[in-house]
């Protein structure tokens, strides 16, 4: 790969196994006591990945990071997925060569006070049937927390808006905004977390500048994230502090098998790893019934900022 440096598939496969390395660095840091799985894959139709997964810690409930590089031809229903974001894509007798690379990470702590993570960054390119590419990146970076920090908030968000500024002051709110929309969850009302960054289908202004905006999101990950992972990872709790977050969780769990893309993609491609593509969900998760939480409780603050997204920054 580095010495294929100037092609720009290469950079962004470097980027995304030194994206994983640096994230499983600093989690490992934080609890010396868990260990990764390092397991890689490989898949028939072409190419694999490395998913990395600790469990079981005690800050980390569960963290995943995977990588993936595959290749192969794209099924027709993830093709029609495809057709229906508005992608025109002209197949040859049926077939459409593609290629698709990624990082993703989930981490689901412990402790109620500490925040779930997500973050994805992955390119796509597609041969159609004239021989002509087309490609484009998505990503994005957001936080789920159980019970709301305002500062925590604020700092989480200022630090993906730095990071978006680099490149041109409108991507932040613009992609702020995408998160708050995509992370919905359309039968409860309410967003899956306080958001943060979210885009796709993203080809322009040029190949090279999409892929540096890309790379400055990545290298924010860890310094948006960390710092509130040890500022609340040996706080204290009670078991109803716990109980929301295993509610909270199975709204996350919801979200992911009923709503998100990337998910619904892993699963209609062939020879793909369901392991690494459900690596997203928690341990453990509940679903009481009817379980509402008093008025003006720490519970409903957190219920409020999900129905009516906040400006974080200004």
């Amino acid at each position: 790969l580095r010495r294929r440096r100037r092609e720009l598939r290469s950079r962004m496969e470097l980027l995304i196994m030194e994206t994983q390395a640096e994230m499983c660095r600093a989690l490992a840091a934080l609890d010396p006591g868990a260990s990764f799985v390092v397991d890689s894959w490989e898949r028939k139709e072409g190419g694999g990945g490395i998913s990395c997964v600790l469990q079981d810690g005690e800050v980390f409930e569960k963290a995943g990071v995977n990588v993936s590089v595959v290749s192969g031809l794209l099924s027709e229903e993830a093709a029609r997925q495809m057709r229906s974001r508005g992608k025109s894509l002209k197949a040859k007798d049926g077939k459409l060569p593609f290629c698709a690379m990624g990082v993703s990470s989930v981490i689901h702590p412990k402790n109620p006070h500490v925040p779930t993570m997500h973050f994805n960054y992955r390119y796509f390119e597609i041969e159609e049937a004239d021989g002509t590419k087309q490609w484009w990146f998505g990503g994005g970076t957001d936080l789920t927390p159980t019970y709301l920090n305002e500062e925590d908030a604020v700092h989480f968000h200022k630090t993906l808006k730095e990071a978006c500024d680099k490149h041109d002051l409108k991507l932040y709110p613009k992609y702020k905004k995408w998160c708050d929309d995509y992370f919905y969850i359309k039968h409860r009302g309410e967003r899956r977390g306080i958001g943060g960054i979210f885009f796709d289908d993203l080809d322009s202004p040029s190949k090279e500048e999409v892929f540096q905006f890309v790379k400055s999101c990545a290298k924010a990950v860890v310094p948006c994230y960390i710092p509130i992972v040890k500022k609340h990872c040996h706080d204290s709790f009670t078991p109803e502090e716990k109980l929301w977050q295993q509610l909270r969780r199975g709204r996350y769990v919801e979200f992911n098998l009923l709503y998100d893309r990337g998910t619904k993609f892993g699963l209609l491609t062939p020879g793909s790893r369901i392991e690494s593509i459900l690596m997203s969900l928690p341990l453990t998760a509940r679903w009481d019934y009817m379980h509402n939480p008093p008025e003006s409780s720490k519970e409903a603050e957190i219920l409020e900022v999900l129905r009516n997204p906040k400006d974080w920054v200004h």
